[in-house]
C-alpha cells in the first residue's frame, strides 16, 4: 500500500508536470486542481504522446508493488505487527507534517536549506528543487499578503502625484494620435475587443516560405491605425490570464504564477474597463466561441461589468472550424449583436470577443487540402513539425480574413467605432521549440525569450486613419492605451498606466519591458518605484473597499 500510494503520488505529478510543460510552459501548480474541469472540457482536442520514460517507470512501479507484497515485517504475532504499523505510521504523519509545514511552509528555513524562491519562472524552480518541494511551497502564495507599507493614507499620496501630473502634462502619451490631432474629441464611440486566439504574424518567421499572404488586411490596416506589439503574460495557455489584464490593468506579475484570476479573485464587482464603461452609459456585451463555464467566464464576467454573455451554447448551428466555432462565424456575431443593439437601443456599445478557431492542438489534417495554407520551403523542419505549422498558419490565415470582415462592415458604418484587435499568446509548434529554434526566432534552448510573448497588436477606428507605432506594451496596458489614443475619460487608474509607459512598457514575468523596446531582468531604482506603487494601487482595487460604482469615476 506505502508503495502504491507514493508511487502514484509522485509519478502521477511527474506526468501532469510534463505535459503542462510542454503545453503550457509551467509545471503542476496547487491551484491547477480548481482548472479541472476546464481541462475536460477541451481534453477531446489535446493530443498528449506517451514518452517512454512514462512506460518504464509505470513497469517498474508494478515491480515494486508486487515485489512488496512479498514482504513480511519481522515482528513476531499479527497484534505486534498493527501494533507497529500504527507507531511507525504515525510517525511518517508527523515527520511529513514537520517537512510540509516546518519547511515548505516556512520561507526562512526553506532559505537555510538552500530553497530560494523562483515564482515568476515556475519551470526553473521546479528543475533546481524538484516537483514536491515546488508544489507545497506554492501553498504560500495562495494567500496574497497587502503590500509592504499598504495603508489608505499610501495609496491617496499615488493617487495625488497621478491627478497632479495628468494635471500638469495632459497631452496625449502617443504622438500623432487622434487625441492629439482635435480639441474636440469623439467621447462615446462604440468600442469593439476581440482577442484571437493564439495570433501572432507567423510569416515573421525566417526561413519560412508559405504558398500565400498570411496577413495582407493585418498589414494593410497598420498603415491607417495604431500598430505596435502586445506583451503577453501566457505561453501555451491560459487565455484568461490575458483578457483579465486587458480588460483591468492589473498585472499578474503581482499575482502567484498559474494562478486564474478568474476563479479566485474576481469573485464579486471589480474594476474593469467594461465596469468603467458601464458606469458612463455604455452596454456591455461579451462573446466567446466555447463554453460559459470555461475559466469560469460566466461567473467572473457579470463581475467584470459585463451585461450580456454570449457563449457557444447561445450559437445556434455555427460555422465550425478544426471542431471550434470559426473566427468568420464569431465576426458575423459581433455584427448581428451590433445591429440587434443599434435596433434596441441609443447607448454606446462595447463588446468583447474572444475566438477559439486556432486553439492548440495542432495537425493539418484538420483542415481540408484545399483551404490549408502550404509550407513551401523550410530550415529543415521535421515532419510533424510542418504538419503543424501550416494547421497554425491557416488558423492565421483565415483570422486575418475575418478580421478584414469585421473592418470593411464598420468602415461603413455611421456610428463611430473603435475596434482593438490581438492574439492572447503564442504555442508551441511541432517539435519542441523547433520552430522557433531553426529560424533564429529564439536562441537555441532559450524557452523563456521575450519574442515568444510579443503578439500582435492592431487598434483601428472608422474615424481615423493615421499610422501610429506603439512599440510593445503589456496586455494590462491595452485599455489605457485606447482611451488616451483616443482622448476618452479615463479613471485615475489608467491615468497611472499611461504614465508608467514613460519608466517601462511592461514588467511581466521577471522581464522589464523598456521605453525603448528592449528586456532586461533588472529593474532601476525608478522602475521599482514604480512597480511598488503598481502594486499598491492594483491591491487596493483587486483587495481593499468593497467595489461601489462611483469608485471608478474620477469623482469617487
Amino acid at each position: 500500500m506505502a508503495t502504491l500510494i507514493l508511487g502514484l503520488l509522485t509519478n502521477v505529478s511527474g506526468v501532469v508536470t510534463y505535459y503542462k510543460l510542454e503545453m503550457r510552459g509551467e509545471p503542476f501548480l496547487p491551484w491547477d486542481f480548481s482548472q479541472i474541469g476546464d481541462l475536460a472540457g477541451v481534453a477531446e482536442h489535446i493530443q498528449l504522446q506517451v514518452q517512454p520514460s512514462m512506460i518504464v517507470v509505470g513497469v517498474l512501479l508494478l515491480v515494486m508493488i508486487l515485489f512488496a507484497g512479498f514482504l513480511r515485517l519481522p515482528m513476531g504475532t499479527s497484534g505486534r505487527k498493527w501494533h507497529w504499523r500504527l507507531i511507525l505510521s504515525g510517525g511518517s504523519f508527523v515527520g511529513a507534517l514537520a517537512i510540509v509545514f516546518g519547511i515548505w511552509m516556512q520561507t526562512a528555513v526553506c532559505q537555510f536549506f538552500g530553497i530560494y524562491e523562483d515564482m515568476w519562472m515556475q519551470d526553473r524552480y521546479y528543475k533546481n528543487y524538484g516537483i514536491l518541494t515546488g508544489f507545497f511551497t506554492n501553498l504560500r502564495v495562495l494567500d496574497i499578503s497587502a503590500p509592504d507599507g499598504y495603508s489608505q493614507e499610501a495609496v491617496d499620496q499615488i493617487v495625488q502625484r497621478t491627478e497632479q501630473a495628468q494635471k500638469a502634462d495632459s497631452e496625449p502619451f502617443f504622438a500623432n494620435s487622434y487625441a492629439s490631432s482635435t480639441e474636440e474629441v469623439v467621447q462615446q464611440p462604440n468600442i469593439i475587443f476581440v482577442m484571437n486566439e493564439s495570433f501572432w504574424d507567423v510569416s515573421r518567421l525566417e526561413g519560412v516560405v508559405f504558398d500565400r499572404e498570411l496577413t495582407p488586411n493585418l498589414k494593410a490596416l497598420a498603415e491607417q491605425a495604431a500598430y505596435g506589439r502586445c506583451y503577453s503574460p501566457s505561453f501555451g495557455g491560459g487565455t484568461c490570464d490575458v483578457e483579465f489584464e486587458a480588460l483591468t490593468g492589473f498585472s499578474l506579475e503581482h499575482l502567484p504564477a498559474g494562478s486564474k484570476p478568474y476563479q479566485q479573485y474576481v469573485t464579486k464587482p471589480m474594476f474593469s474597463t467594461p465596469q468603467f464603461l458601464k458606469a458612463q452609459g455604455y452596454d456591455t456585451i461579451a462573446i466567446h466561441g466555447y463554453y460559459g463555464k470555461f475559466w469560469s467566464r460566466n461567473t467572473a464576467y457579470p463581475n467584470l461589468g459585463i451585461d450580456t454573455f454570449i457563449s457557444a451554447e447561445n450559437f445556434s448551428n455555427p460555422e465550425l472550424k478544426r471542431g471550434f466555432i470559426s473566427d468568420s462565424q464569431m465576426t458575423q456575431r459581433i455584427i448581428e449583436e451590433y445591429e440587434n443593439h443599434e435596433a434596441d437601443s441609443d447607448a454606446p456599445f462595447f463588446v468583447h470577443a474572444v475566438t477559439m478557431q486556432n486553439h492548440t492542438t495542432y495537425d493539418s489534417n484538420r483542415y481540408p487540402e484545399e483551404e490549408l495554407v502550404k509550407v513551401l520551403e523550410d530550415p529543415g523542419f521535421s515532419d510533424n513539425t510542418v504538419s503543424q505549422l501550416q494547421d497554425f498558419a491557416t488558423g492565421v490565415y483565415e483570422a486575418d480574413q475575418a478580421l478584414g470582415e469585421l473592418v470593411d462592415y464598420f468602415s461603413d458604418v455611421d456610428e463611430p467605432t473603435i475596434i482593438v484587435f490581438w492574439g492572447d499568446h503564442y504555442n508551441p509548434l511541432g517539435t519542441g521549440y523547433e520552430v522557433f529554434e531553426k529560424t533564429g526566432y529564439i536562441d537555441q534552448g532559450d524557452t523563456t525569450s521575450p519574442n515568444l510573448r510579443q503578439t500582435d497588436l492592431l487598434i483601428w477606428s472608422n474615424y481615423y486613419k493615421e499610422p501610429i507605432d506603439l512599440g510593445t506594451v503589456a496586455a494590462y496596458e491595452i485599455s489605457p492605451v485606447v482611451m488616451n489614443l483616443y482622448g476618452l475619460e479615463t479613471p485615475t487608474w489608467y491615468d497611472f498606466l499611461i504614465q508608467e509607459l514613460s519608466v517601462m512598457r511592461a514588467r511581466t514575468r521577471g522581464i522589464t519591458v523598456e521605453p525603448d523596446g528592449s528586456f532586461s531582468e533588472e529593474m532601476t531604482q525608478e522602475q521599482e518605484q514604480w512597480y511598488n506603487d503598481h502594486w499598491m494601487l492594483q491591491y487596493d482595487y483587486m483587495f481593499g473597499e468593497p467595489y461601489q460604482e462611483d469608485y471608478v469615476t474620477d469623482e469617487g
